[in-house]
């Protein structure tokens, strides 16, 4: 008879599933399977602190080889999983190497991996992705000697690297397809304030830029040609214009894949059987309102975490459903992007201070409802509206516009005091 859980995926949710399968009390045999070679360890710093040297993937690290050891989570890098196979009862997991992996409980959380372009030169020396360590350090590296960096997409990673890369004197470019910067995540207001800010501190940025080729010598990359037929020189070309679901096993499983792998509010797959949680899930929207998007997939570390809470808790055949609401952010050098909820299909927007100081909120309301903000190194704004969400509070727009009242007056006190506790 098989026992235990497989978790495929050593990253943020994975790890949590498996340390929220011993908090709650489940004392079978724990095996998380990852691809890398390092410990699990915090992606977001990736684009910014370990970009300056300031950081390395052992640092990174969410837990120490001590705190696996004592949990009795076993876990195993450098093997990628290649097939499933599984019944209700349990079933196994083969590497590529051929090592083979029993379970009675299968967890999903394999991830994402960056969207590929592929334009003549992709394989150019200097032509780089960013998502794990390793992509990482050869950036950095190669960020090192450069002297033009280059950005494809003008998304939150592309904006953090093309923010480092300028503060170490770089001369930089951004070029993005779209006609604003982040248009998918944020305001026309946010987009218009970070185009301005970074053109401010010197980064040049390109809107409704067509890239057509990237052009090298020696097989190193040397610039990039646009449909305009104007070429920016490069050293260096990070390509950052989002990331895919990894869903190949999920299909493999015959489980229903939109966007990610989908499932229900308890991470449950179709199968009934097997959970999914973080990047690759796409989960009913966790804070609905009428409007509102029924369904998306979030990348972001609160997404991992809480939706991974709730995946171990449905392995165990206890009730729970990720009702949390989602918060995101973004460091561009001095400029912290916090965001609450999720702005999509808003119909009011309420600014809160001036963006020309670096210090502003947008409010977004649908049909007279808070759903979301957007604070630019207002942090408090932030909290405030993390708590009016999280209580189901009413917030009038006329007295969110209100800059002499502080957004916290205007929270329960008895919801700050939970949110601040979490």
């Amino acid at each position: 008879m098989r026992t235990g859980t497989v978790i495929i995926g050593a990253c943020q949710a994975g790890v949590q599933l498996a340390s929220s399968l011993r908090e709650l009390g489940d004392t079978e045999p724990i095996v998380l399977v990852g691809e890398e070679p390092h410990a699990p360890y915090q992606r977001p710093p990736l684009s910014k602190a370990f970009l300056k040297g300031e950081a390395t993937a052992d640092s990174l690290t969410f837990r120490t080889h001590e705190f696996y050891s004592e949990h009795r989570i076993e876990l195993v890098t450098r093997e990628r999983i290649v097939s499933i196979e599984r019944d209700a009862s349990g079933g196994v997991a083969t590497a590529e190497s051929g090592r083979r992996f029993e379970f009675a409980r299968l967890a999903l959380t394999t991830g994402a991996v960056p969207r590929q372009i592929p334009f003549d030169g992709s394989e150019l020396e200097g032509v780089s992705y960013l998502r794990t360590a390793t992509d990482a350090a050869l950036l950095e590296q190669r960020l090192a000697s450069a002297t033009d960096v280059v950005v494809v997409g003008g998304g939150f990673i592309g904006l953090e690297v093309a923010a480092g890369a300028r503060a170490a004197g770089k001369t930089v470019t951004v070029l993005e397809a779209a006609p604003r910067l982040v248009g998918r995540a944020v305001s026309e207001a946010t987009s218009a304030f970070y185009l301005a800010a970074h053109r401010r501190r010197g980064t040049r940025v390109v809107l409704n830029a067509q890239v057509t080729r990237f052009l090298g010598q020696h097989d190193r990359v040397t610039g990039v040609q646009l449909a305009s037929g104007d070429v920016i020189p490069a050293d260096v070309v990070l390509i950052g214009v989002g990331v895919i679901a990894r869903t190949e096993l999920a299909e493999q499983l015959g489980l229903m894949v939109d966007n990610g792998i989908v499932v229900d509010a308890s991470a449950l797959c179709s199968d009934g059987l097997t959970v999914a949680a973080g990047d690759c899930a796409n989960l009913p929207n966790p804070s609905l309102t009428p409007g509102g998007i029924d369904r998306l997939r979030l990348e972001s570390v609160q997404n991992a975490v809480e939706q991974a809470k709730v995946a171990a808790a449905t392995l165990l055949g206890l009730p729970a459903v990720y009702s949390t609401v989602p918060w995101f952010w973004s460091d561009q050098a001095d400029l912290k992007l916090q965001i609450a909820g999720l702005s999509g299909g808003h119909d009011q927007i309420v600014l809160r201070g001036d963006p020309e100081t670096e210090k502003f909120s947008v409010l977004y309301y649908r049909a007279g409802q808070l759903i979301a903000a957007d604070c630019v190194n207002r942090p408090l704004d932030f909290i405030a509206v993390r708590a009016i969400l999280h209580s189901g509070q009413h917030l009038p727009s006329d007295r969110a516009a209100d800059l002499t009242v502080p957004l916290k007056k205007l929270a329960l006190p008895a919801a700050l005091a939970v949110l601040i506790g979490k």
